[in-house]
């Protein structure tokens, strides 16, 4: 007898169609699993013959077992389908009606004893249900919160192999998993965010900090060790707006397919902050794998990537930035397929003057030489630098600032000038998937970032004297109007372009 259960394949961060087709016939008792399965799919027949023995089935069926996964030229990678192929196998031996199978996206890694473990990328199945208009989705418990955030479907969550037989038999009830994703939002907690308060003097590095927030800009800080760059950077996540229900759902379908999201967590309501060390290799900042996962790069989507000390980071690494800097995607190629990733990332960066740190600083003597000056800079190409939108000076702080109980600007007054400056973007970029000034296309930055007369002088000046290549033209733009944003301005004034001018200081100083 011939079964058919629906289950899915995760492909980046989309998801497909996959039928397990389980067939018992007459024959010589073998047991044939097809349909470009990888290693871990393979093993599947091994967990669901002890699951099903185990939670009291028949087996075996002493038949030719044929299991197909089609279609057959998508790979399959994971244990989600040892719950479909356990259902499959035993509406096939006439020991379950298959008449409700056909109703949902199945998921699950059966245990031996057949209780139901945790996948990856149950969110994505659950939204492919809902677009096939299938009534709901058979996960683990421990996905269920994250699957239900999708409204529409029913979402299901049996602890045991035995629990979804009795649903689905008729002889026992599930009860949709239900999530309020409204409460859940207006329970977002801040607390843990480091306060900008914290941080004496640097004030110009906190006005950079500010705009680049507001606009969503890449920052790089530059300055001796000790002089505040990782304490301003961990305190971004505190200035930046909250999370609008779209940008929460992208990202935690990068987080579902990595297989990050805690046990019973629906949704990731704070931006992302990575923090990677310079040590980490190439597939963990890109992603990669046979079945390629989600990299550093991918999880900070929607939110912040720091990069701390960026020239000790792998040269191959780094410039493998260049494509989500720009096109605020990743693609991940291998010899089995690709995937792309959303990579729309506020990347911040920081790293030294020289290589021992102390060039241009007034309290301790520099001892590189000026090739070995020139050999730092130039591990981060000048393309990559290009795509920057800030360059900042953060020197060391004097001990009248340090000492001085002056309350400097809170994290809580910045983030109201920035969450001021995003609803004036929203509204200008409201439909079109465009977030912040950061995002803007080429077309967009003529239409929306028109500088006046003496701005547009100021500019053509600029260019001429420092020769801005066209990528830091379109830069110095996207930050001018967001300054004018913080403005509340509509036109790009002198004032405005001669403060993004200023935010291009390599450029300025290393000829970059």
């Amino acid at each position: 007898m011939l079964a058919k259960v629906f289950s899915a394949a995760a492909q980046g961060v989309e998801a497909s169609f996959v039928e397990v087709e389980v067939d018992l016939s007459p024959g010589q008792i073998k047991e044939f699993l097809v349909g470009l399965p990888y290693a871990a799919v393979k093993e599947s027949l091994q967990r669901v013959r002890a699951a099903l023995t185990n939670a009291g089935f028949a087996y075996p069926f002493n038949k030719r077992l044929t299991i197909n996964l089609a279609p057959a030229d998508i790979r399959k990678e994971g244990p989600i389908y040892d719950l479909p192929m356990a259902l499959g196998l035993l509406a096939a031996a006439d020991q379950l009606p298959a008449a409700r199978l056909s109703d949902y996206v199945v998921a699950g890694e059966l245990a031996l004893d057949g209780r139901v473990r945790p996948i990856k990328g149950a969110l994505l199945f659950a939204l492919l249900a809902r677009a096939q208009k299938m009534r709901g989705v058979i996960v683990p418990p421990d996905n269920a919160e994250e699957a239900a955030v999708v409204e529409g479907i029913d979402v299901l969550a049996p602890e045991t192999l035995e629990q979804a037989v009795r649903f689905l038999s008729g002889n026992g009830e599930l009860q949709p998993v239900r999530v309020d994703v409204k409460a859940l939002f207006e329970r977002e907690s801040r607390d843990g965010l480091l306060d900008l308060a914290d941080v004496r003097g640097q004030e110009h590095a906190k006005r950079a900090l500010t705009v680049a927030a507001s606009g969503g800009h890449n920052i790089l800080m530059v300055g001796p060790p000790g002089s505040g760059k990782s304490m301003l950077a961990k305190r971004i996540p505190g200035i930046l707006p909250p999370f609008s229900m779209e940008e929460a759902l992208e990202t935690t379908k990068v987080w579902s397919v990595a297989g990050k999201l805690k046990a019973h967590e629906a949704l990731k309501f704070a931006r992302p902050f990575r923090d990677p060390h310079h040590t980490l290799s190439y597939p963990a900042l890109v992603g990669g794998g046979i079945d390629p996962i989600p990299g550093e790069i991918s999880l900070a989507h929607n939110g912040v990537l720091f990069l701390d000390e960026l020239p000790e980071f792998d040269r191959k690494a780094i410039e493998s930035m260049r494509q989500p800097l720009e096109d605020r995607v990743i693609t991940i190629s291998r010899v089995a397929g690709s995937a792309r990733f959303p990579a729309s990332i506020m990347l911040v960066a920081a790293m030294n003057p020289c290589p021992c740190g102390h060039f241009g600083d007034l309290k301790k003597a520099c001892k590189c030489n000026e090739f070995q000056i020139q050999r730092y800079f130039g591990r981060i190409s000048g393309p990559l630098m290009d795509r920057i939108d800030l360059h900042v000076d953060v020197p060391h702080v004097p001990y009248e600032e340090l000492a001085s109980q002056a309350p400097g600007p809170d994290s809580a007054s910045v983030r109201a000038q920035v969450l001021a400056a995003r609803e004036i973007q929203s509204r200008r970029f409201a439909g079109s998937g465009i977030y912040c000034n950061a995002g803007m296309s080429e077309k967009q930055v003529q239409t929306f970032c028109k500088p006046d007369r003496e701005a547009g002088q100021l500019l053509k000046n600029a260019v001429d004297a420092l020769g801005f290549s066209a990528r830091s033209y379109g830069r110095i733009l996207k930050v001018a109007r967001t300054i004018a944003d913080l403005e509340g301005a509509e036109s790009l004034s002198a004032a405005h372009v001669s403060e993004a001018i200023q935010y291009r200081d390599l450029d300025r100083k290393k000829g970059l």
